[in-house]
């Protein structure tokens, strides 16, 4: 099925998405175990990790995780913590609004701190299909490969100067 981008809100997530969310970082993360906890820790770690959902209608479709690294700083090294869509609801686009749409307020809750984004990184696996996501909407680039990290190599990407993008 295919879905309209206008009708997917996003949103803050709060504790009364996590059971919904849980079911889609399941779903996207076979080898995860306990996503209920996953998430709850994730979101109860706020403002150093802020984390939204999509949403179409009362569905959860995905979430997304934003990390601020190494402390609270003015120019915030910020990570794409984890991103997930539900599986029969990727290729949709929903993956490309969780970032564009969710960056604006990660940059508003910052800019509340007198703090911006500098770098954006994202770790992912090294045969993720989403690394053409990352480099067409954040501009990221690969800066490294761990080998075995996880469950097979990991990639560091990096869009450096985020900052000179704001609007």
């Amino acid at each position: 099925m295919h879905y309209v981008l206008d009708k997917i809100t996003l949103r803050p997530m709060t504790q009364t998405d996590i059971a919904a969310a849980a079911t889609v970082h399941a779903a996207a993360f076979v080898r995860q175990r306990q996503s209920e906890a996953w998430l709850t820790c994730n979101l109860n770690a706020f403002p150093r990790m802020m984390s939204f959902v999509a949403m179409h209608g009362s569905e959860c479709v995905g979430y997304i995780i934003w990390t601020q690294k190494s402390g609270f700083r003015p120019e915030v090294v910020l990570e794409l913590e984890q991103i997930a869509v539900a599986p029969d609801r990727q290729r949709n686009g929903i993956g490309r609004a969780l970032i564009e749409r969710s960056l604006p307020c990660v940059r508003a809750m910052l800019q509340q701190s007198q703090a911006r984004v500098k770098h954006v990184m994202v770790t992912t696996r090294a045969d993720n299909h989403a690394q053409k996501l990352y480099a067409d909407v954040l501009g990221a680039t690969v800066e490294a490969t761990i080998t075995g990290l996880y469950s097979a190599d990991e990639v560091i990407m990096v869009a450096r100067h985020v900052s000179l993008l704001d609007s």
